[in-house]
């Protein structure tokens, strides 16, 4: 039997122990989706690639190992390209109302009321507004995780990683604007064990950044006498950037990426890479 994309994801899928709705409800899709990339009856986008690949914690390549010509499209710098977010309408409506009323201010009758649904149609979607909630930060988690990931995949040496970790972050926090201020104001609001599972998810990608610095310094090619606090500060610069950037500025998130990841590396006392 010829090796494809479908059945590679399968693999994968099993050795990570996932169940086809685990799998799907990490990624925002329906269980048949899931089945229909499986048994090779639909292609994937090389963004739905990419995101399969994160939540199997295996790399695009080994996806797209053997399988057909037209679904090997690698697409360079795709963790760069920002189309609209894909998420249903409830998820949507919920990440509208958390932004204007904040978690607490918001209850399922205006969520419901936003997305045009009755409650009960909301309810049959999510059992509470916790679950709103959790599932809003997996997939701010699930889209950093993979464009840091591909960000710093071809990149050579730790100032090269590090210029791409921040050019990435930032643009997630300038181009998923309503996400990030989620994940930075609402961290207060989620329940334990989820809690501190993304928590360990977002420490994840401060350790990547720090690593990268203290390498840098081992090195020789960045001088700094507190590696891991600048590796704090360069982190909140990114995550703050909802508070004050304004998509209708002068400055494009493309401009202000590329401004802070060569701010990183003077912050280090680094040249730019």
């Amino acid at each position: 039997m010829a090796v494809t994309l479908g059945t590679r994801m399968r693999a994968a899928r099993r050795r990570r122990g996932l169940s086809v709705r685990a799998l799907a409800d990490r990624l925002g899709v329906s269980a048949a989706t899931i089945s229909a990339i499986e048994n090779d009856r639909t292609g994937v986008s090389v963004r739905r690639l990419l995101q399969l690949a994160a939540a199997l914690d295996v790399s695009a390549g080994f996806l797209l190992h053997n399988a057909p010509a037209a679904q090997a499209c690698e697409a360079p710098g795709a963790w760069r390209v920002f189309g609209p977010a894909e998420v249903d309408p409830v998820l949507a409506a919920a990440i509208e109302e958390f932004v204007r009323a904040g978690y607490h201010g918001t209850t399922m009758r205006t969520i419901a009321a936003r997305a045009g649904m009755s409650i009960p149609g909301i309810y049959h979607h999510y059992e509470s507004k916790q679950a709103l909630l959790v599932r809003i930060l997996d997939l701010t988690m699930d889209e950093i995780d993979w464009r840091i990931r591909e960000a710093a995949a071809d990149a050579d040496g730790p100032l090269t990683r590090l210029a791409r970790l921040v050019e990435a972050l930032a643009l997630f926090h300038t181009s998923r604007p309503e996400l990030a201020f989620i994940g930075a104001s609402e961290m207060r609001s989620i329940d334990e064990p989820d809690r501190g599972r993304v928590a360990a998810r977002r420490d994840a990608v401060q350790h990547r950044i720090d690593q990268e610095i203290t390498h840098a310094v081992e090195r020789g090619e960045a001088h700094t006498a507190m590696p891991l606090e600048t590796g704090r500060a360069i982190a909140t610069m990114c995550t703050s950037l909802p508070q004050w950037f304004d998509p209708a500025g002068p400055t494009s998130p493309a401009e202000i990426a590329r401004e802070y990841a060569g701010l990183a590396l003077r912050m280090i006392g680094a040249e730019a890479a």
